[in-house]
Order: C-alpha cells, then sequence, then structure tokens
C-alpha cells in the first residue's frame, strides 16, 4: 500500500486525460467515426505546440517570465514570411526572413528585461505592439500566396497522419532530451527553481533568460509563417495563441513558479483545446457559454495535473499532520 501511495503521477497525464475524454464525447455527440476528427485535431495542434514549446521555456525559467508578444510576433512572421517569399520566389527564404523577425523581436524584448530592466511582461508586451505596428504595414495592399510545394506538404496526411505533426513531435522529443541530459537545460531548470543559487553555482542569468527569449521569439515567428502557408496570412492570425499557448503549458503540468518544463504535456494541452473548440462549436453554444465551460474544464485539469491528493494524502487529514508524513513533508523530485 504504501508503495501505491508513493507512486507519482506524471504530470502530463491529465492532460491525455482530458483531451481523450473530449474526443469520446465529439465522438457521441456526432455520430461519427474518430479518424477525421483526430487528423483535424492533429494537423491544427502543431502550431500552437510549437509555441507552447517556446512559452514553456519562457515560463519554466522562473516567476514573472511570461512572453505575452508571441500572438502579434506569430502574425508577423506569416505575413513576411509570405511577402519575401512572394518577392523571391522562395519559400526557404521566407521561412528565414521569419526567424528572422522572431529573433529581431524577441531581441527588443532581452535588451528591456536585461539592462532596461523593465518587467517581462511589460517588456514584451511592448514588443508585441510593435510588432503589431509593423504587422499593420505590412498588410496594408497585402497581395500573396503560400509556396504550393509548403502548403501542400502543411496539408500532406498520409494515412491520416498529418506529415507536419510528425516533424513537430520529433522536435518536442529533441526539446524534451535537451532539457533533460544537456547542460543548457539543466540550468534552466536550476535558474527557474532557484535563481540565486543557480547564479552561485556559475549560471549566468543573462544567457538563460537571452536564450528562453530567443526561442520564443523564433518559435512563434516560424509557427505563424507556417500556419500563413496552411490557410492565409492576416494581422490577426496568432490573436488565439497568447492565452492558448499560456494555457496549454500550464495545462500540461509545467510550473508556472518555474522549475519543472513538460514538453509532452504541451501535446496534450494543445489538443485538449482543438477538440474542445471543435465539440462546442458542434453542439451550437454562443461564445459567452464556450468560454465558461472552458474555465470550468480548464480549472479541472489545473487541479489534477498541479497535483491533486489521490493517493498520497488518503492517509492523512488535511492540514493537519502533513508535516509529519515522511512521504509528503520533503521536495517533490518532479520540480
Amino acid at each position: 500500500m504504501n508503495k501505491l501511495r508513493n507512486k507519482s503521477i506524471p504530470p502530463w497525464t491529465w492532460s491525455f486525460v482530458a483531451a481523450v475524454a473530449v474526443l469520446v464525447l465529439t465522438f457521441m455527440v456526432s455520430g461519427r467515426g474518430g479518424t477525421e476528427t483526430l487528423t483535424l485535431a492533429f494537423t491544427i495542434a502543431p502550431y500552437l505546440v510549437l509555441v507552447g514549446l517556446g512559452q514553456m521555456l519562457v515560463m519554466s525559467s522562473g516567476p514573472g517570465n511570461i512572453d505575452v508578444s508571441v500572438a502579434k510576433v506569430f502574425s508577423l512572421g506569416g505575413l513576411l514570411s509570405i511577402a519575401v517569399g512572394e518577392v523571391t520566389g522562395s519559400w526557404i527564404l521566407g521561412l528565414g526572413a521569419a526567424v528572422g523577425v522572431g529573433l529581431a523581436m524577441s531581441s527588443i524584448s532581452i535588451i528591456a528585461i536585461l539592462y532596461v530592466r523593465i518587467p517581462p511582461i511589460v517588456a514584451t508586451l511592448a514588443t508585441s505592439l510593435i510588432a503589431s505596428a509593423i504587422s499593420l504595414t505590412l498588410a496594408k495592399g497585402f497581395q500573396g500566396s503560400a509556396d504550393p510545394v509548403l502548403k501542400g506538404f502543411l496539408s500532406w496526411a498520409p494515412f491520416g497522419i498529418p506529415a507536419f505533426a510528425i516533424v513537430v513531435l520529433l522536435f518536442t522529443m529533441v526539446v524534451s532530451m535537451g532539457l533533460k541530459y544537456t547542460t543548457w537545460g539543466a540550468q534552466i531548470l536550476a535558474f527557474g527553481q532557484a535563481r540565486r543559487a543557480a547564479e552561485y553555482a556559475g549560471v549566468s542569468a543573462n544567457r538563460v533568460l537571452a536564450f528562453v527569449y530567443l526561442t520564443s521569439g523564433v518559435l512563434a515567428a516560424l509557427a505563424g509563417a507556417l500556419r500563413a502557408s496552411f490557410s492565409a496570412p492576416n494581422v490577426e492570425l496568432g490573436n488565439d495563441y497568447l492565452l492558448d499557448s499560456i494555457a496549454v503549458v500550464v495545462i500540461g503540468g509545467t510550473l508556472m513558479s518555474g522549475g519543472r518544463a513538460v514538453p509532452a504535456g504541451v501535446w496534450g494541452g494543445a489538443l485538449f483545446f482543438i477538440l474542445l473548440d471543435g465539440l462546442l462549436n458542434l453542439v451550437g453554444w454562443s461564445y459567452a457559454g464556450q468560454n465558461v465551460l472552458k474555465g470550468f474544464l480548464v480549472l479541472a485539469v489545473l487541479f489534477l495535473a498541479s497535483g491533486a491528493p489521490i493517493l498520497k494524502r488518503s492517509g492523512s487529514p488535511v492540514g493537519k499532520g502533513a508535516g509529519n508524513d515522511m512521504h509528503t513533508a520533503g521536495p517533490d523530485p518532479d520540480g
């Protein structure tokens, strides 16, 4: 019994459980097979996952770190990528331009955070306004279309499995292994857990923060470029990706206080949100009703993902004697 109580549930579990529950409800409501629904979910999810992975790295670097510029950088990356690809005739140069503008925008945030000492949420908000202004300028009289080769790849789903989803899944595995097995990954998580102690151990705060914000900016712009190639560029293309990117990261098990990053959970959170949107649209709920239901479901998943006392505290009364329990008094090894 003690062994059962000491077993910890992986933090990404509940996001996938929620996604499966919504998928089952969708099947019940629609009365159709699930292949089409899953294909659609895995077609849309990779763009949110890319943005979420960048947001995950930022949030895991400690409390207060967040990137609220991702939505506008996403839109700007899409517009610039299509524009450059149209002029040069190369979608590769278009994606390169998106990566470049992602680096440029995130560099503004880094300078404001590290050297002007502006809080991250304010610094990235300022970057968001700059990116929005550039996007609006580019959008005036904008005419351009995605390269058919890139658009064809993003739409390609052999055996019902989107090829792009496989690419992003492999990238997610690389990020996960990097966090677990590399010095950089250890430094980011150590910095997020205890900044002062990490600095005493030789971890450079400037290098860690520069890395996570640059990565977030690049992934947001690249995801925007790919999404614009899949659908169409628009100044409002990334509007839904700010709150969604934060929600999928937290739902997936990453701690907002920093020190624990869960790349697999970003996938679970993204699928949960996309399937939930589809279900609510299917049943014809109003926009206000959808937000209310989403709020309750997200709170439920967050409760479970944050360590709901199912097994660990079954033998201890809440609020009394917990500090004397040798199984719960120590720090959580998962962060």
